[in-house]
């Protein structure tokens, strides 16, 4: 059955490539984007043209925005089965050296932005009983990166986010999953968009040279892993496809996409899903054949 689909962040990267594979699939998709008249005009007319596509003035970070998309969106279509929070800023440098106002930065879009989305939508989800909220964080989001940490704590509370909600949501069939991209070599990654990076030049300093080699350490190998695997952005859309074509009450809590990590990622979340069952069985509440498996073959 096609469905109703709004994506946020949609003027490049995995969110363009989600519109454009959705639509060609017959679904009809509201293309969330900031700056649709202006410094994103030329790619929302591109998105505009495409057929079972409207785009939509949609800023992440302002609660006025959010409310009018989704509002705009009801109205045109009259309901709406899908959300896909993919729109995030990426960010890098030493934790200590983040201020706290650029943490806020960072925090807003990644994680504030999904939860104004959900805040959003839920109503009407609810009412209808009926929905699928996709989330994308990280194959990183589980554990700690060395110069990430601002942004994989961002993706990591988006992953608690997104089970809580799988869980309170669950009488009103409203499924929630979280796909783990790895790296891809989209704006994101590549240095044509600006990231959320660490902003006090001194703390950085301080821990002189031996801080910097060990970052470009990482991001050359990063970089080097991304090449090695030929990592195509259009994996995480074809991904995006396959979960709305999964029958309802089927789909996974999580849902990597990440040829590096050799399956590597879906072995730590099946673990953890399994410790967490025994958990909350000790715990007394939960049910294990909800949380014992929750990757996908894929």
């Amino acid at each position: 059955m096609k469905k109703i689909v709004l994506i946020t962040g949609t003027s490049t990267g995995f969110g363009k490539l989600m519109t454009q594979t959705l639509a060609q699939a017959g679904h009809t998709v509201a293309a969330g984007m900031r700056g649709t008249t202006g410094k994103n005009a030329a790619v929302a007319q591109e998105l505009a043209a495409l057929p079972n596509v409207n785009v939509v003035e949609l800023d992440i970070t302002s609660d006025d925005s959010v409310q009018q998309a989704v509002a705009d969106t009801l109205a045109r279509h009259g309901h709406l089965d899908v959300l896909i929070n993919n729109a995030a800023m990426t960010g890098y440098g030493l934790l200590e050296a983040y201020s706290l106002n650029q943490m806020r930065a960072m925090l807003d879009v990644n994680l504030f932005g999904v939860l104004r989305t959900y805040q959003a939508v839920l109503p009407a989800m609810r009412a209808a009983k009926h929905g699928l909220v996709i989330n994308l964080t990280s194959g990183a989001s589980g554990f700690a990166v060395p110069f990430m940490g601002p942004y994989l704590i961002s993706k990591f509370a988006v992953e608690t986010a997104t089970e809580t909600l799988q869980d309170e949501l669950r009488a009103y069939n409203i499924e929630n999953v979280t796909i783990q991209p790895g790296v891809y070599p989209t704006e994101m990654n590549n240095g044509s968009k600006t990231g959320i990076n660490a902003d006090r030049a001194d703390i950085v300093a301080e821990y002189g040279d031996a801080a910097t080699q060990h970052f470009n350490t990482i991001g050359a190998g990063l970089y080097g892993k991304m090449i090695e695997f030929d990592m195509n952005p259009q994996v995480i859309a074809d991904g995006v496809l396959a979960l709305l074509n999964m029958p309802d009450g089927t789909r996974p809590l999580r849902y990597p996409l990440d040829a590096i990590a050799q399956g590597t990622d879906k072995e730590f979340i099946e673990s953890r899903a399994a410790i967490k069952a025994k958990w909350a069985l000790n715990y007394g509440f939960g049910q294990p054949e909800e949380t014992a498996v929750e990757a996908a073959t894929v």
